[in-house]
């Protein structure tokens, strides 16, 4: 039964995904915006999402929840319609991305020092990996493949093809194709090669640091990479702008000490992204469970 709901799935966003195509960035990323925002609530629990928007936010009016939980569904259906346009973007031919920082990235790429860049999903997160490595950076993506064995493969090609050459699957228990993934990972960052990563979601592994006050497991190996392997901790953020123009940001680097330890490290990882989030929290993904322990 599985496998034919993944099947369905995969029809139907094949579907929306040629309607896409056939109209246009502009046109498909308002509809698809739309769309979401009707049918959003209709697959997550409101209810979900809105305690977790007060676990971050807990001063805000329903309004004002309301207002984050329409941003979040009409960002979801964004990126959705910007998947089939993402060559488009990377070529960047009518500016649709303004990146601030240039400068410092040229200072990056003079290091003689491994660099994890991180972030959260924000926005249309897909185009900070993109343009890093259109920026001439050698990178390896970290991602989570889909459950959908129709889909993923699909998404695999698009990622590999315009947004990052070199893509690391997270290891997923019970799939053979990514039971030994992490070893990949292990080896690329042994060898202080450049990783791109996204540290604001629930893992099932790592240690209970604040976020946004309240403890939440979060991945402790940005922390293991500095201190076994010193690496660079380079934060980026990026918000949408008029609905397909972006705007990336290369923040400023965090600051480790020696006597930082992996639980001092992840505060300051998990603060920066606080800090993220907090200025455009519309654009974050609330569906998560990302402070059950």
């Amino acid at each position: 039964m599985k496998l034919i709901k993944y099947f369905l799935e995969f029809l139907i966003v094949i579907f929306f995904f040629t309607i896409s195509k056939i109209l246009g960035l502009k046109v498909s990323s308002y509809l698809f915006s739309r769309i979401f925002k009707k049918i959003g609530p209709h697959i997550r629990s409101s209810k979900k999402i809105e305690k977790n928007i007060l676990i971050a936010f807990p001063k805000l009016n329903q309004d004002e929840i309301q207002s984050i939980m329409d941003q979040m569904w009409s960002n979801y259906g964004s990126v959705f319609a910007e998947y089939m346009h993402l060559n488009f973007l990377k070529k960047n031919k009518y500016n649709n991305v303004e990146i601030k920082g240039l400068a410092q990235l040229d200072e990056l790429k003079n290091l003689k020092r491994p660099i994890l860049f991180f972030s959260a999903h924000l926005a249309n997160f897909e185009l900070l990996a993109m343009y890093l490595e259109k920026k001439g950076f050698n990178i390896s993506a970290l991602y989570r493949p889909l459950n959908n064995p129709f889909l993923n493969p699909i998404m695999e090609y698009l990622r590999k093809k315009h947004i990052c050459q070199n893509q690391i699957p997270k290891t997923i228990p019970g799939i053979s194709k990514y039971k030994y993934a992490a070893r990949e990972l292990i080896s690329k960052i042994k060898k202080r090669e450049n990783i791109a990563l996204m540290v604001d979601q629930k893992v099932t592994q790592g240690i209970r640091v604040n976020f946004f006050g309240k403890e939440a497991l979060t991945m402790n190996l940005p922390a293991q990479m500095v201190i076994k392997y010193n690496y660079v901790l380079q934060p980026l953020s990026i918000k949408r702008n008029m609905e397909n123009n972006f705007y990336i940001k290369i923040e400023n680097p965090i600051n480790v000490d020696s006597e930082d330890d992996e639980y001092s490290i992840t505060s300051k990882i998990n603060n920066k992204i606080e800090e993220i989030i907090t200025k455009n929290p519309g654009e974050w993904i609330w569906t998560h469970d990302r402070w059950r322990i």
